[in-house]
Formats: structure tokens, C-alpha cells, sequence
């Protein structure tokens, strides 16, 4: 016969019991993270990577949902949706907000570092005034990686700067833009989430980025030439909402950084060993991908020296620190 005072000691095991697996559940803190590229670019395929490891490392006392191709914001909201606290992390392009500070487009100043070992001294002469700027926001840098070198798609042979007047030119930030005006092209502002529409549709027939961007819009779908211009090598920055970093206790935290020190090297490896798959999935799918002409790239030098001036002027002191820095490397 059961007695009260056992039924009270099984009850209060059970209350035990069921606490004890309740436990993690409570303690689990949940943060998305929004991104702007498709789920197979490397840049998402390395966020969710940093995700999982992150969720190891934590004992899943922090998972992190990685939410790609702008599927939870739009590739310019991105960034104020994690000062904000809408979203406790993101990943952006740098550059698309070269609007807000001119610090922020440093690695898309035409032609000053074009290979990924400059590229990467570049990030390292640029990576204190990034932070610090972001700071200011309420952002944590946490890591950033590059693209392939930027190239130029069309639908028609191009030999010269000249043969590019009038095209429908897809801009992506303030120096896409003030290139197209150099040019003479119709400038139109497209995300890469919005590309393939725009391709598809004829609002652009042109535009200048990577052999990866190329590939998740299907360019070969409604152009027929890539120019390997290597005109610059633009960065995604992954950043942390302050305040959500600073309320995490220490391990947790550590383990973020640590994930993100992995995230940003591994990162880096995946372009340099993608960038020429890539061009040579182009080649595959029928489109003429070539170096420019001496022409051709004299043209983009010169509009190039013009953007430079451009962006030297806006960014002052500060910026002039940095390329200086960056040239005694």
C-alpha cells in the first residue's frame, strides 16, 4: 500500500526530475542572424558553420539561426537591425554603407588592392577605424571576409570604357554608382537578393562584381561576357549587437570570439580556393570569360584614379592614415 508520505517523496522526485530537464531549456538563449546571399554562397555556408560551432562550444546554451539571401531583412536593413536590437547579429557588405562614413568603403577604392594578399593588409591596416566606427553604433565587430576580385558582365563585347556608354548598370554602393556616372551608364541600386529579377526582366544589362555573384544570379541566363577587371575586393563584415554580447556570461562570450577568429580564417581560404571554380562555372555554362583589354583597363585605371581622389577627399585624415599605413605593408 502506498502511503502519503511516499506519494509526497515521488512527487517531489518527479519535481525534481522534471526541473532537471527544464533547466537547459530556460538557460537557452536564442539570436538569429540575417544575411544577404544564398544559402550555398560560401559567405552563408560560413555563417552557418560559426552557428554550429558556436552552439557546440555553448552546449547549446546559445544556438544562433543563420537566416541567408535576405530572407529576415533586406541586405540594407541589415546592419541597423542589429544596432537596433531587432537582430542580435548580421552579416553585411561593408561598402553598401560607404553613405554613412566613407571608412566603411575602404576596400573598394578602385585598384588598390586587387589580389587577396593585399587585400588582406588592407583589412588589416583597416580594421581598428571599422571598429570604432561600428562601436559608436552599438556594434561589435566580430569578423570580416572577402569576395573574389570584381569583374565586369555584359551582353556585348566591350573594348572599350566607351562601349559601356548607355548600358543599364546594376550599382550596389557609392562607388558602382559614381562609376556608372563616370562611364555614362544608367546607374540602378540592386541588392544581390534582387539581381536575378532585375537580370531576367531588363531593368539592368550590366553590372561589375564577382565570378560568386555571377554564379547565384545564373548571369549566363541573360548575359554573355565577364571581364576580369579585378577591380577591387569587397568584404562582408559579421558584427554582434553590443548590449546582447555584454549580457552573455564570460565562457559564452569567449566562445563567440573564438568561433569568429575560426569563421574569418576559414572564410578567406573558401574565396581564394573558390574564386576560380567559379569563373570556371561561368566558362561552363557558355559565357566569354577574359581579361580586359589594355584599352579597357586603362579606361577603368583612369576613372578609378577619379574615384580615388573621390573617396581620399571624403574620407580626409583618417583615411589617408589608413592607405599610408596600408602602402608601408
Amino acid at each position: 500500500m502506498i502511503n502519503r508520505r511516499t506519494l509526497t517523496t515521488a512527487a517531489f522526485a518527479f519535481g525534481v526530475s522534471a526541473l532537471a530537464f527544464a533547466a537547459p531549456a530556460a538557460a537557452q538563449t536564442k539570436w538569429n542572424l540575417p544575411g544577404a546571399y544564398p544559402f550555398d554562397n560560401p559567405h552563408s555556408e560560413n555563417l552557418s558553420l560559426f552557428a554550429k560551432e558556436v552552439e557546440a562550444a555553448t552546449s547549446g546554451k546559445l544556438v544562433i539561426t543563420v537566416h541567408p539571401n535576405a530572407s529576415l531583412f533586406k541586405a540594407p536593413e541589415i546592419k541597423r537591425a542589429v544596432a537596433s536590437g531587432q537582430a542580435q547579429m548580421g552579416e553585411v557588405l561593408m561598402s553598401i554603407h560607404e553613405n554613412e562614413d566613407p571608412i566603411f568603403g575602404i576596400d573598394v577604392v578602385p585598384f588598390l588592392a586587387t589580389s587577396f594578399a593585399d587585400s588582406l593588409k588592407l583589412y588589416k591596416a583597416s580594421k581598428a577605424a571599422v571598429e570604432k566606427k561600428l562601436d559608436a553604433q552599438g556594434i561589435k565587430l566580430l569578423f570580416m571576409v572577402p569576395w573574389a576580385p570584381q569583374g565586369v558582365y555584359a551582353k556585348k563585347d566591350i573594348n572599350t570604357v566607351e562601349d559601356m556608354k548607355g548600358l543599364k548598370w546594376r550599382s550596389y554602393n557609392v562607388g558602382t554608382a559614381r562609376l556608372g556616372e563616370l562611364l555614362g551608364m544608367q546607374s540602378v541600386t540592386i541588392q544581390a537578393a534582387e539581381l536575378p529579377q532585375a537580370l531576367a526582366t531588363g531593368v539592368v544589362n550590366s553590372f561589375m562584381s564577382s565570378g560568386g555573384t555571377g554564379y547565384d544570379s545564373k548571369a549566363w541566363e541573360s548575359l554573355t561576357h565577364f571581364y576580369d577587371v579585378q577591380a577591387w575586393i569587397p568584404k562582408d563584415a559579421t558584427f554582434v549587437n553590443k548590449a546582447a554580447f555584454a549580457a552573455l556570461d564570460k565562457p559564452t562570450q569567449d566562445a563567440i570570439l573564438k568561433a569568429a577568429a575560426t569563421a574569418e580564417e576559414r572564410g578567406w581560404k573558401m574565396w581564394q580556393e573558390k574564386a576560380g571554380w567559379y569563373l570556371d562555372q561561368l566558362k561552363a555554362k557558355g559565357m566569354k570569360v577574359q581579361a580586359p583589354s589594355p584599352e579597357l583597363s586603362a579606361g577603368f585605371k583612369k576613372a578609378g584614379e577619379t574615384l580615388t581622389a573621390d573617396w581620399l577627399k571624403k574620407a580626409g585624415a583618417d583615411g589617408q592614415a589608413i592607405v599610408d599605413a596600408y602602402r608601408k605593408m
